[in-house]
């Protein structure tokens, strides 16, 4: 195969992040809470390996660099791309880099970013991969498949980098809510991602947890920690809207195989308790973590189950430093740490 999709868990050179600079989208009214919860997020990066932030302009560089600095952030290991996006989820809208196999170099897959068929406008961050394919100095290529551009986001997925990929029937496969790629079947799919990521098994689970404006992306509950072991989110109140979803995920997961055969290693972490903002259920949980070099970072939430999360999550990553990063602001905009970043090679 021609390109593989390393898994979050291998070694990456930088981490891409995308600085708020608008209160009027996604974090009205908490964009200074917001901006200190990203300040404590890049330093952790920091520590770990390099940052690359985007940012606005000179003025809003000045803004960052100032906040990253007064909080003891490792400054060496940041870099800043100026350019004027509109949304900060850089998971979706940000490249995603393979490997390809010929060479071993990097290249920059740009996906068609419609904003999670769910929001306008877009088209500033449409552009993003380019943009940091240019500053990383890196090949890009846009997935086509039957003639046609495919529209894909980094949360829809997640990998083992081994040949084994997670993804939601929520998401993908709904042909009236927030489609991606109309009359796709799950053939055509799984025909993508062995063309452009060298997956050749994928698990499709069910739905997503409740108050993902995504339409079900994966990696808001189901990731993978090495390349046999998931980590899977458990609801244990049963009038909870996230039981009986993560209930039919969990005997997925139980039934998978790997791409060699074996059976999946399946490890529970609790969610947090419900989190509303207006009324409105957000997506809050602990799977939306970010594994660095050194760390993982785990989004937490003032919540009883802060600590069992940060206590399972440090067993299956006994190499690495769990840490957990305040995100009840962050959450406002529907999204959490690892929504907020990217990997890169």
């Amino acid at each position: 195969m021609k390109y593989r999709l390393p898994a979050e868990f291998e070694k990456h050179n930088a981490v891409l992040i995308m600085f708020p600079h608008s209160d009027k989208e996604d974090f009205a009214p908490k964009l200074t809470a917001v901006q200190y919860e990203f300040v404590e997020f890049i330093k952790r990066i920091s520590f770990s390996e390099t940052c690359v932030v985007i940012v606005k302009d000179s003025k809003h560089k000045s803004l960052v660099y100032h906040l990253l600095l007064d909080a003891c952030a490792k400054m060496d290991n940041i870099k800043y791309l100026q350019y004027a996006a509109y949304r900060v989820w850089m998971r979706d809208s940000g490249p995603i880099p393979v490997i390809d196999n010929d060479t071993q170099k990097p290249v920059y897959l740009d996906f068609n970013f419609n904003a999670w068929a769910n929001y306008k406008p877009y088209k500033e961050d449409d552009k993003i991969p380019q943009i940091v394919a240019d500053f990383m100095e890196k090949d890009v290529l846009q997935p086509i498949y039957n003639g046609k551009r495919v529209t894909l986001e980094g949360g829809a997925i997640d990998v083992n980098g081994s040949g084994t990929l997670l993804c939601t029937e929520e998401c993908l496969m709904d042909n009236n809510i927030q489609v991606r790629n109309a009359d796709y079947t799950k053939k055509d799919y799984e025909n993508v991602f062995e063309q452009y990521f060298g997956v050749t098994n994928v698990i499709w689970l069910g739905c997503g947890i409740a108050g993902d404006d995504t339409h079900g992306h994966v990696d808001d509950f189901c990731r993978f920690v090495n390349k046999n072991t998931v980590v899977v989110c458990k609801e244990s109140d049963k009038n909870d809207v996230n039981y009986f979803a993560m209930q039919d995920n969990h005997s997925r997961l139980k039934d998978a195989k790997l791409e060699d055969g074996s059976p999946l290693n399946v490890v529970e972490i609790p969610l947090p308790r419900p989190v509303f903002y207006k009324g409105n259920r957000l997506p809050a949980s602990y799977a939306n973590f970010l594994i660095t070099e050194k760390s993982v970072l785990v989004p937490i939430y003032q919540d009883v189950n802060d600590a069992k999360a940060l206590t399972v999550l440090q067993s299956v990553f006994p190499d690495r430093e769990v840490i957990g990063v305040s995100a009840s602001n962050i959450i406002w905009g529907r999204g959490s740490l690892h929504c907020l970043s990217h990997e890169l090679l």
